[in-house]
């Protein structure tokens, strides 16, 4: 019995093929910057673009201020460059904040540019800083303003950082005004939100974290004022607890720099409550938008079809009624000329007797005459 043995070749085995996942590279993050006038945001602007320089991260800086006469730092887009805020106050007449206003609705327009160039240098920058105009109402409830920010949220990450005066804060009234000042940008924008205790050279930010986290320190402070606006302050301060439990606050002075990383670290933390918080709830509402979009434009259509085909019922009815009117005036014309017929005919016959009785009294008197 013949056993054949049969050589197998081994095969080497495939090299492993090791799937790297694509990661998609991070987007850049937006800070946009407001405040209130002198408040420091175009020095704080400064010294946060000097420490990412210091970083080896330049920012890619945007202004928004048409009537800032100088900036102390250099920026990659400036509204000026486009708007001339002067001319437009002239060929408008126009007040300085009415300028503003218009020139930021007519850089709005051409928004759309600005957000393609920033898409090409979204990969050499870690950092987009928007300077807003330092009258803080003109760009927050302007129209334009409103565009702005939900363009650039929609399409980067972007957090709000609002800047405050600690000097003029130490006012517990002051201090009132400007967190509900705060309160509002967030309920109207609804983004990450950083709160910048600016001028911290000049007093500590350390009494406006107190009055945040002890109501009862706070109320012992505004009790040392005596007018409505204390016992408004005092009602408010209750309402506002929830806010100050989840507010980024961070100490800063731009003179002298100090507070760039703890700002830092709270802009990262922002970033991530963008992606896992923002970003969710945004892609819902712009689901809930498209489709009441939808909706609407499916009832629209729907309201044109009807009113189209009763349109057509009542052009229909409208033909009905002019066929029968025109056929009953075709029946009058044609009785009227059946009237006309019989008059012409009974005419004619009483014509013909009067022309037979005269020629009958014509023949009698001949013959009369001849006899």
């Amino acid at each position: 019995m013949e056993t054949e043995s049969t050589a197998t070749s081994s095969s080497p085995p495939p090299p492993a093929t090791t799937t790297t996942a694509s990661v998609e590279p991070k987007l850049p993050v937006c800070i946009l910057v407001l405040g209130m006038a002198g408040s420091g945001k175009t020095t704080f602007i400064q010294r946060i673009n000097a420490y990412l320089h210091s970083e080896q991260t330049p920012p890619y800086v945007i202004n928004l201020d048409p009537a800032v006469h100088e900036l102390p730092y250099p920026c990659n887009v400036d509204i000026r460059d486009t708007i001339n805020y002067k001319q437009v106050m002239k060929q408008y007449s126009l007040g300085p904040n009415g300028a503003i206003v218009t020139s930021l609705n007519l850089f709005a327009t051409t928004f759309d540019q600005l957000l393609s160039i920033l898409n090409k240098n979204q990969t050499k920058h870690r950092y987009f800083l928007v300077d807003t105009p330092g009258q803080i109402e003109v760009f927050t409830w302007s129209a334009s303003g409103t565009i702005i920010t939900e363009a650039l949220g929609a399409t980067y990450p972007t957090i709000v950082v609002y800047v405050m005066d600690t000097p003029r804060s130490s006012n517990p009234v002051t201090f009132m005004s400007n967190m509900l000042y705060a309160v509002s940008i967030l309920y109207k924008y609804r983004l990450p939100f950083i709160v910048v205790l600016n001028k911290t050279d000049i007093i500590h930010h350390r009494f406006a974290l107190e009055w945040m986290n002890d109501f009862e320190l706070f109320q012992s402070a505004i009790e040392q004022e005596h007018s409505y606006s204390t016992d408004l302050c005092r009602s408010l301060s209750l309402v506002l607890d929830e806010f100050y439990s989840n507010l980024r606050c961070v100490g800063f002075s731009s003179m002298t720099g100090d507070g760039c990383k703890e700002f830092f670290d709270a802009v990262d933390d922002a970033t991530h409550e963008y992606e896992h918080v923002y970003k969710v709830e945004y892609n819902k509402w712009q689901e809930k938008r498209l489709k009441r979009e939808s909706d609407k434009r499916e009832k629209d259509l729907k309201r044109l079809k009807n009113d189209l085909d009763t349109e057509q019922s009542l052009i229909g009815e409208k033909r009905i009624r002019y066929d029968d009117i025109h056929n009953d005036e075709e029946t009058d014309e044609d009785d009227d000329d059946d009237e006309d017929r019989d008059k012409n005919d009974d005419n004619f016959d009483r014509e013909d007797e009067s022309f037979k009785r005269y020629l009958s009294k014509s023949t009698t008197n001949t013959t009369t005459m001849d006899t």
